[in-house]
C-alpha cells in the first residue's frame, strides 16, 4: 500500500471525528455537551450550533481532499490551519478555566500534534507525486 493510500485512509478515518461531532452538535446544540438550555440559554445554544457547523465544515473540507490528496495541499493546509487555531483556543481555555474532560484533552492533542503531522505527511505525498 502506498503512502498516498495510507494517508487517504487515515484522513477518512480521522475526518469522521469533526463530521460526526459537528453534525451531532448542530442537531442537539448545548444539550450535546450536557448543558441545560435553561442554564445556558439561547445564546450558548446558538453559539454551540454555530461552532459545531464550522467543525462539520472543516471535516467535510478534509474529506473533499481525499480523492486527489496529493494535489490538494492548499485546501488541506487551510483546513489544518483552522483546526490548529481551534486547538490554540482550547489551550487558552485550559489555562484560564482548567483541565477539560478527557475527550477535549484528546481534541487538543489531535488539533495541535496529529493535524500538523498530517500536513507534513500530505506534503511528502505531494512531493512524491510531483517530483521537481
Amino acid at each position: 500500500m502506498t503512502s498516498r493510500r495510507r494517508l487517504q485512509i487515515v484522513v477518512a478515518a480521522l475526518g469522521l471525528i469533526p463530521i460526526v461531532t459537528g453534525l451531532v452538535g448542530v442537531i442537539y446544540g448545548a444539550t450535546y455537551i450536557g448543558v441545560d438550555r435553561t442554564v445556558g440559554g439561547a445564546d450558548l445554544d446558538s453559539q454551540m450550533r454555530f461552532f459545531s457547523a464550522i467543525f462539520l465544515g472543516i471535516g467535510l473540507t478534509f474529506y473533499s481532499t481525499i480523492p486527489t490528496i496529493e494535489r490538494q495541499g492548499g485546501r488541506f493546509r487551510l483546513a489544518a490551519a483552522l483546526t490548529v487555531l481551534g486547538g490554540f483556543g482550547r489551550l487558552v481555555s485550559l489555562s484560564v478555566v482548567g483541565l477539560p474532560a478527557a475527550g477535549y484533552v484528546l481534541g487538543i492533542i489531535m488539533e495541535l500534534v496529529v493535524v500538523p503531522l498530517l500536513v507534513l505527511w500530505q506534503t511528502i505525498v505531494a512531493r512524491q507525486a510531483n517530483p521537481l
